[in-house]
């Protein structure tokens, strides 16, 4: 049986929670344990503050390991009493590991999640992981939504140790007695994150915990743009015999390329294009032109007319 977390960890931890994030004490949680120490650290912490948990463990079928992982995982839930499930992945896509590997492994444990009749999906994102985020985007060349890095709440996905150090959570494991599984992954020079991890391991002039505070800064000001944005879209924004037409003249780029946005998925909802192809077609319709950005015909001019492209001629 695992040692009970500090008094005064759990405390931090339920004040996330309750005041952070709003939630009540009757509420269902599920929470993604990988066998790592931030996961882990999660993991008691949430057991010690809230009564209705349980967890999983998703095996991407990616390592020998994550079997065993699996069931270390599935080991310590039994000592603390809490269900444990574990995912196993089908075949993978082709093309690149990481992104497929996240998209299945939340598609999993939504899936997980719906089933068994949980109200919240935690995950273990913390202060290290957002500064390492924050980097990678500004090295894309983001914008503000992009800058404001890992959100505390993403619809029913929770994040509440963001506030806390990686330090702090294999500390706070120790203290428990539980032994963490290592991820060499989390060490393979294939991967952006991970060499930019071994960069910011010497970098101890950056401070996680500010750039934690900033990008909560900024993911306020994205609630505060989009918001206004939806303002604009009932005087800008009109629909009629399926064409979209947006009133471009005077408005700040910002706003203009939030409301290009919910014109293009108006017509498209599962589109999503990349910054650099919106910003390439708000040129365009600048200057008048038509395009095609996500099965969306676009049209320039005194309105900006957005309607289904009709498709490709067969050669």
């Amino acid at each position: 049986m695992p040692n009970a977390p500090p008094d005064a960890a759990v405390e931090r931890f339920r004040e996330t929670l309750t005041h952070g994030l709003g939630l009540r004490d009757d509420c269902r949680i599920g929470v993604a344990v990988s066998g790592g120490a931030d996961s882990l650290a999660l993991l008691v912490l949430v057991h010690a503050a809230m009564p209705q948990v349980e967890a999983a463990t998703v095996d991407h079928g990616l390592r020998h390991e994550a079997a065993a992982e699996a069931n270390h995982v599935a080991e310590i839930c039994t000592s603390l009493g809490v269900p444990h499930s574990t995912l196993v992945l089908g075949r993978r896509d082709k093309g690149n590991v990481s992104d497929w590997a996240r998209r299945a492994r939340y598609d999993a444990l939504e899936e997980w999640r719906v089933h068994r009749g949980l109200d919240v999906l935690m995950t273990a994102h913390h202060a290290d992981d957002q500064l390492e985020t924050i980097i990678m985007r500004l090295n894309r060349g983001s914008g503000v939504s992009g800058l404001a890095g890992i959100r505390a709440r993403n619809g029913v996905i929770l994040r509440p140790l963001l506030g806390w150090r990686k330090s702090e959570l294999e500390d706070l494991v120790d203290a428990c007695g539980i032994v963490a599984m290592d991820d060499p992954t989390n060490r393979d020079d294939r991967f952006d994150r991970a060499r930019l991890r071994k960069a910011l391991a010497t970098a101890d002039w950056l401070d996680p915990e500010a750039a934690a505070r900033s990008a909560h800064a900024l993911a306020q000001a994205e609630e505060a743009l989009d918001w206004t944005a939806r303002a604009y879209e009932g005087r800008r924004v009109a629909e009629k015999d399926g064409i979209i037409s947006l009133a471009p003249d005077g408005l700040p780029h910002e706003f203009l390329r939030r409301l290009v946005l919910i014109a293009l998925r108006r017509i498209a909802p599962d589109g999503a294009p990349r910054g650099d192809e919106l910003e390439r077609l708000i040129t365009g319709l600048k200057q008048g032109r038509t395009a095609t950005l996500a099965g969306v015909k676009c049209t320039g001019g005194t309105f900006w007319l957005f309607s289904h492209a009709p498709p490709r001629r067969k050669n």
